[in-house]
């Protein structure tokens, strides 16, 4: 057998590992999968899975025969990661804006807080306006405080530690952290796919399906134009992949960047309450 032989064999094998590897890939960062990456610095075996179809592809000897099979499925999982990723950035758009949203209404909240403890003239007004805002049992438990007569009572203590404790859970949005992170985490996978196969699959032409030989020659003469109109098609599939725009470059011309930035803006604000405005003083 001849060396190239004993290369092809090898690939042939190769080539059933990678296809393997690739699906591995797909479970891991397909959302509805019950076994998804975690933590991208810290898996290892994800990084590795990556490594292995990226070195395939780049010291694969004859790129001209590269497997169709093997270049639709990393083809695949490129363009399944891009629409994964860009998912996310919408995911967390709308995280930061419940995060706002909450962050607001914690303020609204005490301020009514201070309105019904005050026993403000117009304190019943403000409470029913604030109906379409929170829920019932805020509302109820404002009217509690406003309707008390004394601070000492239990009715009163029991409505102002649970005020208090909603105040807090608006602040801290702990469950909206929590998910604004795993995403974050998926999507530097997601990234991290696009950078090392993509940019792998650069490196290798389009691979062109073989077509079923013609046997009779009138059928060839009357399908001329049909083949000429195949290798064209063929022609534009083979800088497809050139044309659309890289999971990199949809990356960086998502909104991801700025919602991070909103996120760690969001961050700021909550460690470090608004404090009142000094006269004179400079603020921004």
């Amino acid at each position: 057998m001849s060396r190239s032989g004993i290369v092809n064999v090898r690939m042939v094998i190769t080539e059933e590992k990678i296809l393997s590897n690739i699906d591995k890939v797909h479970k891991l960062i397909n959302p509805n999968s019950k076994k998804q990456i975690v933590q991208l610095e810290d898996d290892s075996y994800f990084k590795d899975l990556i490594e292995s179809i990226k070195t395939y592809l780049i010291e694969y000897p004859k790129k001209k025969n590269f497997p169709i099979s093997v270049y639709k499925a990393a083809y695949g999982l490129v363009e399944y990661a891009t629409n994964q990723f860009e998912e996310n950035t919408k995911k967390i758009e709308e995280l930061i804006r419940q995060r706002e949203q909450n962050i607001a209404l914690s303020g609204r909240l005490k301020e009514l807080i201070d309105v019904v403890d005050n026993k403000e003239k117009d304190w019943k007004d403000q409470v029913k306006e604030a109906e379409d805002e929170f829920s019932e049992d805020i509302i109820d438990t404002l009217n509690i405080v406003g309707k008390s007569k004394g601070k000492k009572s239990q009715n009163y203590l029991d409505a102002m530690k649970l005020l208090n404790a909603r105040v807090t859970n608006l602040e801290s949005n702990l469950h909206i952290e929590i998910d604004m992170e795993r995403i974050e985490d998926r999507s530097k996978a997601l990234s991290y796919i696009g950078i090392e196969v993509a940019d792998a699959l650069k490196s290798i032409p389009t691979p062109v399906e073989e077509a079923a030989p013609v046997v009779e020659q009138v059928e060839l003469e009357q399908n001329v134009e049909q083949v000429n109109a195949a290798e064209q098609q063929q022609y534009e599939q083979s800088i497809t992949f050139e044309k659309k725009p890289s999971l990199w470059q949809r990356i960086k011309n998502s909104k991801i960047v700025r919602a991070i930035r909103y996120i760690t803006k969001i961050r700021i604000v909550i460690q470090y309450p608004a404090l009142p405005e000094g006269k004179g003083s400079d603020n921004y």
